[in-house]
């Protein structure tokens, strides 16, 4: 199941590498050797970028299809990524520590459900209209598609952030280079047998694993005409300057230092439970969106930190592959060290360690960091300004819903958010005035049916939903 692949999925086959150089992945609860993949350079990538460019222009190819024939081609890929999912969701639990109750459902169901969405969406539809033009005679406006998009993906939920972006993008009649990232290549291979078996024509999707400045090369190539990239801000703030010196279009979904808020009349028995543990610290925190800065009430504050603290206490750490496991490992061990580094620096600022704060010691192996709970945190601190992307909660308190609101919205990011209340209207004038691109009401969960995405520096653009087609098309306005 975890391979050592000599091969790269270029123009529907399996090739040879330019490149000698291999990723070899490490698993997160093990620290062994879980296999291994090519890591693709410049040439390899000119290959794949090739073959995507042929199957875009080939007068007969993928976008000349009709939208229906498109659309079959996409539930026989969903089709072959349910036979596999399995295998992906134990593959990227290995590698990156994801809890398996919760893989099987981001990363097994949800690139599936993903596909089936688009394909329904776009089965019928002609993608042109007929509008009456002001000067008399009709005017035809059609959305077309954009042409050979990089998706550039990371470790944390491989699958899915694939799903969000090729998904849509096939459905409008892109095609694809796809590079994963080293720390969570292997299943890329499980991805790619899936895209064989669908039948979908060559070139139309290609993967090349590699790191930095394989993905740099990449956005930056002259064959690429649109780049849709998941990642860090500081990543996609380079990714952004690439794209904008060659006026190429990007869609950015990057970090967040999202806020919950436990308004004043929560009932911290039932606000302080399981949901309230999806949505700060879903995937041991690794999660974009996480609810990580806690805003409590001063007139409960205490009662709050006690129910947080109690709550991430309890939580079972263990081998993420056990079902009853609820926080397993963190990805890496430059991501864990990149935690504690964090988790020491609220302590030099003086808060208050309420939780957790080291490594589990019933683990002799694997990347594990205890769930963490720091009080009495103002929000100038650095463990409430960056993004950590780790089990760490940062417990604030503000004095009423007017400075909840501020303090919510002082941050750089704007992608997640959450508010916990036994009023819903109040909730929902809460969640209205929070400046970011989404928010849950006592619980946090992505519908793919409503776009998601993030405001400032959580980046640019919206994926999921009807929404996520525009990201893949251009408008031609044809005048008669």
């Amino acid at each position: 199941m975890y391979p050592h692949q000599d091969s790269l999925f270029i123009g529907g086959a399996w090739v040879t590498p330019h490149a000698q150089e291999k990723i070899t992945v490490i698993g997160s609860s093990t620290e062994a050797v879980l296999g291994s993949v090519p890591h693709g350079d410049e040439k390899d990538m000119d290959a794949a970028v090739a073959a995507a460019r042929a199957a875009f222009d080939d007068p007969d190819g993928w976008p000349a299809w009709s939208p229906a024939r498109r659309a079959e081609a996409l539930y026989r890929l969903a089709d072959a990524l349910d036979r596999r999912k399995e295998d992906i969701t134990r593959t990227v639990t290995a590698q990156n520590g994801m809890t398996i109750t919760v893989c099987e459902q981001v990363e097994g169901m949800l690139p599936g459900t993903l596909l089936r969405y688009y394909a329904g969406l776009v089965r019928d539809e002609s993608f042109e209209e007929v509008r009456q033009g002001m000067l008399g005679s009709p005017v035809h406006v059609r959305r077309e598609p954009l042409g050979v998009v990089a998706a550039i993906v990371p470790w944390n939920a491989p699958q899915l952030l694939s799903a969000t972006k090729y998904a849509p993008g096939l459905a409008a009649g892109c095609t694809f280079v796809l590079k994963p990232s080293p720390e969570a290549a292997l299943d890329s291979i499980l991805f790619a047998e899936a895209v064989a078996e669908a039948g979908l024509p060559a070139g139309v999707i290609n993967i090349v694993p590699g790191g930095r400045e394989t993905g740099a090369y990449l956005v930056s190539h002259p064959g690429v005409d649109k780049v849709a990239f998941t990642g860090s801000t500081a990543a996609g703030r380079r990714v952004a300057e690439a794209c904008a010196s060659r006026l190429r279009p990007v869609t950015l979904e990057l970090g967040g230092k999202s806020a919950a808020i436990v308004l004043d009349d929560a009932d911290l028995d039932t606000a302080i439970a399981e949901p309230f543990f999806f949505a700060t610290m879903l995937a041991n925190g690794q999660a974009c969106f996480a609810s990580t800065r806690v805003l409590a009430p001063q007139s409960r504050y205490d009662e709050v930190v006690d129910a947080v603290a109690t709550l991430a206490k309890g939580l079972t750490v263990g081998d993420p592959m056990d079902p009853a496991t609820q926080v397993g490992p963190l990805a890496s061990a430059r991501q864990r060290d990149r935690v504690e580094g964090y988790i020491e620096k609220g302590k030099a600022e003086g808060s208050r360690l309420v939780a957790g704060g080291s490594r589990p010691a019933e683990f002799s192996h694997g990347y594990y960091v205890a769930p963490t709970v720091f009080a009495d945190v103002d929000n100038s601190q650095v463990i409430a300004r960056e993004e950590i992307f780790g089990p760490v909660l940062s417990i604030i308190g503000y004095t009423d819903e007017t400075d909840a609101v501020r303090i919510a919205n002082d941050s750089e990011f704007g992608l997640g958010g959450s508010v916990w209340t036994a009023d819903e209207e109040r909730g929902m004038r809460v969640a209205r005035q929070l400046r970011t691109g989404t928010v849950g009401l006592n619980h946090y969960t992505v519908d793919p049916a409503a776009p998601f995405g993030g405001v400032k520096s959580s980046g640019l653009g919206r994926e999921f939903g009807p929404e996520a087609l525009l990201n893949y098309q251009q408008l031609k306005s044809i005048y008669r």
